[in-house]
């Protein structure tokens, strides 16, 4: 069996679990390298992955000439920096939705990755490879509710988060880039159009700090189609229940719904608290399937030669339209994607 050998970037609460599907769950792949600015991940990498070569310097990493692909899961405020240094050096590349927060970058990314078109570049939108979105996905296209007009969807984590999201803010973008790039990736599959025009709106209503950095803890944005379509996408930080990620796709002649109550199984509890059912903790649990289906094709691609599905184009697109929520936020104005390209 031919094996990709594989170096991560980045081994925080995600990279760790990449790190861990692609040394022990995707029988193709060999993750011979790792590299983190911190110590304890580094300590990680030697002692969980058993992986002989570490760095501390990402260019250094890339000097191993036993490298066939790269793995990013690095704040998003370097993955496009990271992503060019790598297809420059001839590596594969599958990094960690979003493709940036910054659409010059994302054009520079794409403008680059024209001069390597035998390279396999992937971006990671996870819920694409889970099997209930896979299935809506197939039911659309066999016909089977018609047309699709109104994608509701929403990104929704449990309260306990918000401290270590806050963290984030600047370097992740803010909730519409790390929230929403998946809400609206799914929206313009499911639709097959263009979004025109979005207007956001939201606040810090329990998290006052997210406001102290202009951001929100709770925001919803609709956003206008070419094709006349419509979508009404969420996200919160303040659920008390859990992880609880939802898309309804309403359709000329039926619609759909994908997570909706967001339950952990089909276990259903009656107690003294009453009637009820479990709900997942955090989004790995919910797609915890999805992200190795995820890896494991990336894998495939490169061995094959095939290109992605999530490829550099569609993931710029989600990066103009969050981009374009988040500037309705801050003016609290409608927003034409034109506008902001």
């Amino acid at each position: 069996m031919k094996k990709l050998n594989i170096g991560i970037v980045g081994l925080g609460r995600l990279g760790k679990e990449y790190a861990n599907n692609i040394q022990y769950k995707v029988p193709n792949a060999n993750l011979i390298a790792a590299c983190s600015l911190n110590k304890e991940e580094i300590e990680f990498a030697k002692n969980k992955l058993e992986l002989e070569k570490t760095y501390s310097d990402f260019d250094q990493m890339l000097t191993n000439s036993k490298l066939e692909a790269i793995v990013i899961i690095s704040s998003t405020n370097v993955h496009a920096e990271q992503i060019i240094k790598a297809i420059n050096k001839g590596l594969h590349v599958f990094c960690e939705k979003p493709l940036g927060v910054d659409i010059k970058e994302c054009m520079m990314v794409e403008k680059e990755a024209k001069k390597h078109s035998d390279l396999i570049i992937m971006i990671g939108f996870v819920r694409r490879y889970d099997p209930s979105y896979k299935h809506a996905k197939k039911t659309i296209l066999e016909n089977k509710i018609g047309r699709p007009f109104f994608v509701r969807s929403q990104t929704v984590d449990k309260d306990i988060w918000a401290s270590f999201q806050l963290k984030f803010v600047k370097t992740g973008g803010g909730i519409f880039h790390d929230f929403n790039v998946h809400d609206v990736d799914l929206a313009r599959w499911f639709i097959e159009s263009e979004v025109e025009r979005v207007w956001s709106q939201g606040g810090a209503y329990r998290f006052k700090e997210f406001g102290e950095v202009n951001d929100a803890d709770n925001t919803f944005s609709f956003c206008e189609f070419k094709n006349g379509s419509m979508a009404l996408i969420g996200a919160s930080r303040t659920a008390p229940h859990g992880h609880d990620t939802f898309t309804e796709i309403i359709a000329t002649e039926g619609k759909l719904t994908i997570g909706n109550p967001p339950s952990k199984n089909h276990v259903q509890i009656s107690d003294k608290y009453g009637v009820r059912q479990e709900c997942n903790e955090t989004f790995f649990d919910r797609f915890k399937n999805a992200f190795l289906i995820q890896i494991q094709d990336f894998v495939d691609l490169v061995i094959r030669n095939e290109q992605p599905e999530c490829n550099l184009s569609n993931a710029t697109n989600a990066t103009i339209i969050t981009t374009a929520m988040t500037t309705s936020f801050q003016t609290k104005g409608i927003v034409k994607i034109k506008d902001v390209t």
